[in-house]
């Protein structure tokens, strides 16, 4: 260290200890330069316990003022040994109180800032820790007590791992900190007759590392080790086999151990070992879903401390705890992890060890507001700082502010305030901001417990939702009892009060447990808002959620409201995901609650006004390409494990009908088919190989339970193929050879019809560009016009004798006019004009090329294509039944307004039956004079 690094920040203290310091300072050091005698003194004087290891570090300490004080710790880390127990322990114990020492005096001298005191002490209990592993379990094997290990597993500590927990995970030690220390072992290391031998061995190193580290000596001690973080320390021994403990925290773990593994880090041992047993142990510390119940969890756990250490009161700064008391470290930790473990699952960025990182982390990720990490950091180094100074002041493991004033003037000098009245006023400010801001978020004030009023039949509804499944548990009850108030008062501030009611009644009703979505709530007050909106506007999209309600995280999880991304980045998202998951069924499931996040979203949109219903089908169709795109691949890696990859070229998904023509609504089938290329290949290579047909049928049906079967998080989509080749009696996937020749030479007109809407979604490209040309070829057909009109009108009927004529005006799909019944004839529109268009609108436009259609028709049948489309669009996101305008309620029917244009109920109505006798004139018009 330079004497230009140190100023000396402290000067000597007014109220010395037995002499004065000084005289003995200025005798010691006398070579020093004067502010570097002063700094001394100053520290002596203040600090008995960096007083006491001058006295017995002198010499050393005369060396290490020559230069920068990092350099002197490492060679004081690096330099530490012993042949023998006493050897070793005597050479910790000196590098101890040399880092310490110098460690102090830097942070006295305003030389290293907060994270070089807390890592150079972690640096300490990570060497001192591995030292006295490799020696212990060196012992073992040297004695043969390890089976199978010798002295080249020395320096993994024969499999040995020590997990640095708390503040030394985090590398955030104190002077005067204990070690926290889950000690375990990979069992897999050790053939199964080995194992008792092995953790017997184990153990015994750990007892005696513990000793090392922790037993009082001339020289003192390195650390307090705490084995107690370790699973079920009660009946468990000091050292836990991986195995073990991975079954506790999958079966039995808590919220709080949850948020210990937060700071969790290999630091002596295996290494190797130890951060591959983390990423086995990372679905139990970072949850799939925002898991907001781990507030409540920890504001328990808060008071429990509260309580056990006497906590309790008013604050007073004399005596006060900053570690746990009111306004106190712990509380801005507790505020990290707990913000950290509600999210952290979802997002990577937010897994950060460190207290101070993990704030500025959250505040990136809008988790936090920046002010609030602001204050909470600048707090969190100030808090720190006053610890380590009353730990310097008392030699002892403390948090607790001096009890007098002789005592506070000391810290104050020690703080660099000249003014000891100055660093009371600024503690108590600091203490009383952390726990007004810490405590709104674990505590926020309880909501008024008046309620609207309500009518017999409303007050009836609300008695109901005591039975309801999300209500079962006494937290959520509990949870929910705070929030009904506020929820009550927004439902009654909707367009129909009533309505809005009902239909939230049946998003509760539908919700299979409720203490994470009540904590999300509370939590979120805005979040509440958009619940009310959905069930006063939308009630289909409420009972969507009622059965989905984890797609709630997206809303909070950042980006909800951005604009769509492309097609391509919603298929890499996918991708990235699946490729975390650990096994395949991991990844159905992972694929479900990716998919229904962004149908949610898309449906938010569309409620919001943010898209159009147009845009809407749009992104449906994009997100079921990628669902299918990025799935396939999937599916076809897990079926070839065991009978080998796809013989031949591969397979295609084609998508038919609204999936072909990029129409999808909120709740659209996918209409499927599969062609494969055999490429002369009979039998597949693997394990279990197939013939080619059996292979692509088997693997068909893997896709379709992949994307149907119902799984923890439901199902993909409703799939039907009934458009394949021979519809039901057909093979679920066809050859490419036989696709074409069945179309060449069996295809009814319909199956002609359903092709021009048809489109390769998924799978190799040069099958892709053989069913296209397949298609092409059949669509260039020459037909006989007449012939496909006879067909069409022939469909017609049959469909009117199957489905009736319709449910009225509002009945989008079905009726004379309507969409089924304009598709039908645009369809054929494509097939006579020889073109490849998909979407309607195209069709009618090669209606009109090839001269069937007048401008006029075509624009009747285009007219009512498009209101009829965005009719069936809203209303599939409104009504799970047929259309009642009157049981929307004000909010759906202002959307249903909205997106068709019109400007009433009635004047809609009239629009649509208008448009549709308009369509059904120019039908029967067309269907009288085919084209030629």
């Amino acid at each position: 260290m330079t004497h230009q690094t140190f100023s000396a920040r402290i000067t000597r203290c007014p109220i010395p200890y037995e002499a004065d310091p000084a005289t003995e300072i200025d005798t010691a050091f006398a070579d020093q330069p004067p502010e570097i005698r002063e700094l001394l003194a100053g520290a002596a004087g203040c600090a008995p316990y960096l007083k006491s290891l001058m006295e017995h570090q002198s010499d050393w300490l005369r060396l290490a003022l020559s230069g920068p004080p990092e350099h002197a710790i490492t060679e004081v880390l690096n330099g530490i040994a012993g042949d023998t127990d006493s050897a070793l322990r005597a050479a910790l114990r000196i590098a101890k109180q040399r880092v310490a020492l110098l460690t102090g005096l830097a942070d006295l001298a305003g030389v290293y800032a907060l994270e070089q005191v807390t890592g150079a002490l972690t640096d300490l209990a990570d060497t001192a820790t591995t030292k006295a592993m490799q020696f212990q379990v060196g012992q073992e094997i040297r004695r043969g007590k390890l089976p199978g290990k010798t002295e080249d597993d020395i320096a993994s500590a024969g499999g040995m791992v020590a997990l640095a927990m708390g503040k030394m995970g985090a590398h955030e030690l104190n002077y005067s900190s204990d070690i926290d220390l889950i000690m375990l072992f990979d069992d897999s290391q050790f053939d199964r007759d080995d194992f008792h031998d092995a953790r017997a061995s184990h153990v015994r190193a750990t007892r005696k590392m513990s000793a090392m580290l922790s037993e009082l000596t001339a020289d003192g001690y390195v650390f307090r080790t705490d084995l107690r973080l370790r699973p079920d320390p009660a009946v468990t021994p000091v050292c836990v086999s991986m195995e073990a403990a991975e079954r506790y925290y999958e079966s039995l773990g808590r919220t709080w151990e949850r948020a210990a593994h937060i700071k969790a880090r290999p630091c002596g041992g295996d290494l190797a070992a130890g951060a591959a047993y983390l990423e086995r142990l990372r679905p139990f510390i970072w949850r799939k879903h925002l898991d907001f119940a781990a507030i409540q969890d920890a504001h328990d756990m808060r008071l429990r401390i509260r309580k056990h250490k006497g906590l309790h009161g008013a604050l007073a700064l004399e005596g006060h705890d900053m570690k746990l008391g009111q306004g106190g470290i712990r509380e801005i930790e507790f505020f990290t992890q707990t913000r950290q473990i509600i999210a952290g699952g979802r997002d990577e960025s937010l897994r950060m060890r460190e207290t101070v990182q993990g704030l500025a982390a959250l505040a990136a990720r809008d988790w936090i507001p920046e002010r609030v990490a602001q204050i909470l950091t600048g707090h969190y180094r100030s808090h720190r700082e006053v610890e380590h100074r009353v730990q310097m002041m008392r030699d002892a493991q403390t948090h607790k502010l001096p009890a007098t004033d002789g005592e506070f003037d000391r810290l104050a000098r020690m703080m660099g305030e000249g003014d000891t009245d100055s660093l009371r006023a600024r503690l108590r400010d600091a203490l009383s901001e952390v726990h007004e801001v810490t405590e709104s978020f674990f505590a926020p004030d309880d909501a008024s417990s008046a309620v609207p009023d309500l009518d017999e039949n409303e007050a009836e509804i609300v008695r109901r939702w005591e039975t309801y499944p999300c209500l079962r548990s006494a937290r959520a009850v509990e949870i929910f009892k705070r929030l009904k108030p506020d929820l009550l008062a927004r439902l009654a501030e909707a367009p129909r009060p009533h309505d809005a009611l009902i239909h939230f009644d049946g998003f509760l009703s539908r919700l299979p447990a409720g203490v994470q979505l009540f904590s999300l709530f509370e939590a979120n007050p805005p979040l509440v808002d958009l619940i009310v909106d959905i069930a006063a506007t939308a009630p289909a999209l409420a009972a969507y959620l009622g059965n989905n309600a984890q797609v709630l995280d997206a809303v909070i999880g950042g980006g909800f409201f951005e604009d769509w991304p492309s097609a391509e980045a919603l298929e890499r998202q996918l991708e990235t995901r699946l490729q975390k998951a650990t096994d395949y069924e991991a990844r159905l499931d992972m694929a479900r609650r990716w998919m229904k996040e962004w149908h949610f979203r898309i449906g938010v949109h569309l409620l919001r006004g943010l898209i159009t219903a147009r845009e809407a089908g749009t992104q449906y169709t994009d997100l079921a390409d990628a669902v299918i795109r990025a799935l396939w691949p999937v599916v076809i890696d897990n079926f070839g494990l065991k009978h080998g990859p796809p013989p031949g070229a591969g397979a295609v998904i084609v998508g038919m009908g609204s999936l072909g023509a990029r129409s999808l609504t909120a709740t659209s089938d996918l209409d499927l088919i599969v062609i494969y290329d055999p490429k002369d290949e009979d039998m597949s290579d693997g394990r279990r190989p197939l013939a080619t047909r059996a292979y692509y049928a088997r693997l068909t049906q893997a896709f379709l339970t992949a994307l149907s079967a119902p799984m923890a998080e439901g199902r993909l989509y409703e799939v039907d193929m009934r458009l394949r080749p021979s519809g039901r009696q057909g093979p679920v996937a066809t050859s490419i050879s036989s696709f074409s020749a069945y179309q060449r030479d069996e295809a009814w007109t319909w199956e002609h019809l359903a092709l021009t809407r048809a489109r390769v979604v998924a799978g190799p490209d040069a099958v892709a560009a053989s069913y296209d040309a397949a298609r092409a070829e059949v669509l260039a057909f020459d037909r006989d016009p007449p012939t496909v009109v006879a067909d069409v009108k022939e469909m017609r009927d049959r469909i009117a004798q199957a489905k009736g004529h319709g449910g009225g005006a509002l009945d989008a799909k079905l009726g004379v006019g309507h969409l089924q019944d304009v598709e039908l004839v645009a369809q054929a529109a494509a097939l006579l004009s020889r073109e490849t268009a998909r979407a309607p609108r195209d069709q009618i436009a090669q209606g009109i090329a090839i001269g069937w259609f007048s401008d006029a028709q075509g624009r009747a049948l285009a007219d009512s294509h498009d209101l009829m489309w965005r009719l069936q669009a809203v209303s599939k996101l409104l009504s799970e039944g047929p259309l009642d305008l009157d049981a929307l309620g004000k909010g759906g029917q202002d959307l249903l307004l909205r997106e068709t244009g019109a400007e009433s109920e009635a004047a809609l109505v009239e629009d649509l039956e208008k448009k549709a006798r308009a369509a059904a004139q120019a039908i029967e018009e067309v269907l009288a004079a085919p084209p030629g």
